[in-house]
């Protein structure tokens, strides 16, 4: 499988991460319309979709944001997620304009203090029957 099969943009998430859990939610309660799907990174498809653009699963720990064929990983994958929300949250893309150095500095001290400030699930998350059909 490779995102080639795929009609819609596909979240590579961490499905361990407390916080990466509450921001998949936050992305399901606010978006326009359904347009994404949602994939754990440590899933056989979502492992799939990182080798399929050349992503090494050993050292990939962030977001990545797979859209009409391109991989956007960090702070990228996050402000490009925004375009599919309602209302001003897609005012976060003003911060594509920051270089992406500095905006993955952020993004990797964040990434790097998640599991110590939100914690850890034991497991990957299991959607809710209605959701089921977003995620791969």
């Amino acid at each position: 499988m490779t995102q080639d099969l795929i009609n819609k943009p596909v979240l590579l998430f961490d499905g361990f991460c407390n916080l990466c859990h509450a921001s998949v939610q936050f992305v399901l309660k606010h978006e326009k319309k359904p347009d994404l799907l949602f994939c754990s990174l440590q899933s056989e498809k979502g492992l799939q979709l990182l080798k399929a653009h050349s992503i090494d699963p050993q050292v990939t720990n962030s977001l990545v944001l797979i859209e009409n064929g391109k991989a956007y990983k960090k702070s990228s994958a996050a402000l490009r997620v925004t375009k599919y929300l309602r209302g001003a949250f897609q005012l976060s893309l003003f911060f594509m304009i920051i270089p992406a150095f500095i905006r993955n500095a952020v993004y990797d001290f964040i990434s790097k203090n998640r599991y110590k400030w939100y914690g850890k699930k034991e497991t990957c998350i299991i959607p809710v029957s209605e959701m089921k059909s977003r995620f791969l």
